[in-house]
Protein backbone atom coordinates (compact mmCIF):
# COMPACT_ATOMS: atom_id res chain seq x y z
CA UNK A 1 0.00 0.00 0.00
CA UNK A 2 1.44 3.45 -1.21
CA UNK A 3 1.77 5.91 1.52
CA UNK A 4 1.82 9.98 0.09
CA UNK A 5 1.36 13.39 1.57
CA UNK A 6 -1.45 15.92 0.90
CA UNK A 7 0.98 18.32 -1.46
CA UNK A 8 2.28 15.87 -3.11
CA UNK A 9 -1.07 14.00 -3.57
CA UNK A 10 -2.65 17.72 -5.09
CA UNK A 11 0.05 17.83 -7.34
CA UNK A 12 0.31 14.33 -8.69
CA UNK A 13 -3.57 13.44 -8.67
CA UNK A 14 -3.89 12.44 -11.90
CA UNK A 15 -0.99 9.83 -11.78
CA UNK A 16 -2.26 8.14 -8.21
CA UNK A 17 -5.37 7.89 -10.14
CA UNK A 18 -4.07 5.81 -12.68
CA UNK A 19 -2.27 3.69 -9.66
CA UNK A 20 -4.78 3.13 -8.01
CA UNK A 21 -6.65 1.94 -11.20
CA UNK A 22 -3.96 -0.12 -12.43
CA UNK A 23 -2.82 -1.73 -9.46
CA UNK A 24 -6.51 -1.75 -7.69
CA UNK A 25 -4.60 -1.13 -4.39
CA UNK A 26 -5.46 1.98 -2.24
CA UNK A 27 -3.42 4.79 -1.66
CA UNK A 28 -2.98 6.44 1.75
CA UNK A 29 -2.98 10.13 2.00
CA UNK A 30 -1.41 11.66 4.85
CA UNK A 31 -0.44 15.06 6.79
CA UNK A 32 2.02 15.76 9.22
CA UNK A 33 3.05 11.71 9.35
CA UNK A 34 -0.72 10.75 10.56
CA UNK A 35 -2.97 8.98 7.49
CA UNK A 36 -6.19 11.16 6.80
CA UNK A 37 -7.26 9.81 3.80
CA UNK A 38 -7.45 6.69 1.26
CA UNK A 39 -7.26 7.04 -2.29
CA UNK A 40 -9.10 3.65 -3.63
CA UNK A 41 -11.00 2.27 -6.83
CA UNK A 42 -14.56 2.59 -7.29
CA UNK A 43 -16.16 -0.80 -7.48
CA UNK A 44 -19.40 -0.61 -8.98
CA UNK A 45 -21.77 -3.51 -7.85
CA UNK A 46 -22.68 -5.41 -10.40
CA UNK A 47 -26.07 -6.93 -9.41
CA UNK A 48 -29.49 -5.49 -10.55
CA UNK A 49 -30.93 -2.19 -8.44
CA UNK A 50 -33.75 -3.58 -6.68
CA UNK A 51 -36.85 -1.46 -7.22
CA UNK A 52 -39.55 -0.80 -4.77
CA UNK A 53 -39.71 0.75 -1.51
CA UNK A 54 -41.75 -0.09 2.06
CA UNK A 55 -44.93 0.84 0.45
CA UNK A 56 -44.39 -1.97 -2.36
CA UNK A 57 -47.72 -3.85 -2.22
CA UNK A 58 -49.50 -1.81 0.37
CA UNK A 59 -50.70 0.85 -2.39
CA UNK A 60 -53.06 0.25 -5.28
CA UNK A 61 -53.35 3.13 -7.65
CA UNK A 62 -56.35 2.94 -9.44
CA UNK A 63 -57.20 2.82 -13.00
CA UNK A 64 -58.70 6.12 -13.54
CA UNK A 65 -55.70 7.88 -11.44
CA UNK A 66 -54.61 10.21 -14.01
CA UNK A 67 -58.57 10.96 -15.72
CA UNK A 68 -59.65 14.51 -15.48
CA UNK A 69 -63.13 15.03 -13.29
CA UNK A 70 -64.74 18.04 -14.77
CA UNK A 71 -66.77 19.17 -11.62
CA UNK A 72 -63.59 19.43 -9.68
CA UNK A 73 -61.24 21.01 -12.74
CA UNK A 74 -64.64 23.98 -12.91
CA UNK A 75 -64.00 23.77 -9.09
CA UNK A 76 -59.96 25.08 -9.52
CA UNK A 77 -60.50 27.21 -12.67
CA UNK A 78 -63.60 29.16 -11.38
CA UNK A 79 -63.32 29.53 -7.77
CA UNK A 80 -62.62 32.52 -6.08
CA UNK A 81 -59.25 32.46 -4.44
CA UNK A 82 -59.03 36.21 -3.15
CA UNK A 83 -62.72 37.19 -1.83
CA UNK A 84 -62.03 41.04 -2.16
CA UNK A 85 -62.01 40.76 -5.67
Amino acid sequence: MQITNISDAKASLSQLIKIVQETNEPIIIGKAGNPVAILSAFKENPSPRKLGGSWEGRVKVMDDFDQFDDEITDLFNNSIIFLDQ
